[in-house]
């Protein structure tokens, strides 16, 4: 069996991965090569060895053997990242990937495509939102409205410095680069889940983005970090288009946060 065709952001910056013990492999879509992502454990954050190569074959998208909590919305999914320890739950209609699925955006002019930031095991909303074929190469590629996922935070020295920088990474690296001043970052703010998990929530936006290509535009990204059970530093992202008609409201944002929660070992999933 082949490897799937992951959802891409724009830029197409977004992969599909497989979990090996020692390393995340990384099939990155429109590149040249492959990047191997490193992990470090409990809320380390991923690295990328350009120099490694490796084939990646499809992960399982059944979720029921990492755990992970019950829905805490009747009707809503559950998404487990076991290896960061988190839980959160998203309206059905949303896609969730595999456990070692890994989506992330670079600098346009990274030969190397070191990712600015990255998402394990996201769910995504209208994977096909936007189709594209913008440098006339006869690949048609795919554009989603949203997705939501968890980040290891290794190096922050704070909530509110890793919400912030994350959250601005999201809609620079995925909507904005090369331009900064497109950006609004919001001043970080406490936020207490369902759970009871404390920490800080960052929004970012951009405004009057120049639309370079067919799915080009504004966006949007939420975080939410704070501390894991083994007091790591974690956080949970929505990023998606921004300004447009179908744009996911803030109060849906908002209902998934909310559900976020620390992932509990032998818990069934939803």
């Amino acid at each position: 069996m082949g490897t799937p065709e992951p959802p891409r952001r724009p830029r197409n910056r977004t992969t599909v991965t497989v979990v090996t013990a020692s390393a995340v492999v990384v099939a990155a879509c429109a590149v040249t090569g492959f990047l191997v992502l490193r992990d470090n454990g409990g809320g380390g954050s991923d690295k990328a060895d350009p120099k490694a190569s490796a084939s990646a074959s499809p992960g399982s998208t059944d979720r029921t053997a990492t755990g992970g909590n019950g829905p805490l919305v009747p009707g809503w999914n559950t998404v487990v990242n076991a290896q960061r320890g988190i839980t959160f739950d998203v309206p059905a209609s949303w896609a969730r990937q595999s456990a070692s699925w890994v989506s992330y955006v670079a600098k346009d002019d990274d030969p190397e495509e070191k990712p600015l930031v990255a998402m394990m095991g996201p769910a995504v909303l209208k994977e096909k939102w936007c189709t594209s074929d913008d440098d006339k190469s006869g690949t048609e590629e795919d554009t989603p409205l949203a997705s939501t996922g968890t980040t290891g935070e290794k190096g922050s020295k704070s909530t509110a410095a890793a919400a912030k920088d994350t959250a601005t990474n999201w809609v620079y690296g995925a909507y904005t680069q090369p331009d900064r001043t497109r950006l609004t970052i919001g001043e970080p703010e406490s936020y207490r889940t369902k759970a009871g998990i404390e920490g800080s929530l960052v929004t970012v936006t951009s405004s009057g983005t120049p639309k370079k290509g067919k799915c080009d535009g504004d966006g949007k990204a939420v975080t939410f970090a704070f501390k894991n059970a083994k007091g790591a530093f974690v956080s949970w992202t929505y990023v998606g288009a921004h300004g447009v008609p179908d744009e996911v409201p803030d109060t849906t944002i908002r209902k998934i946060l909310s559900t976020v929660r620390l992932f509990k070992k032998g818990d069934g999933q939803g």
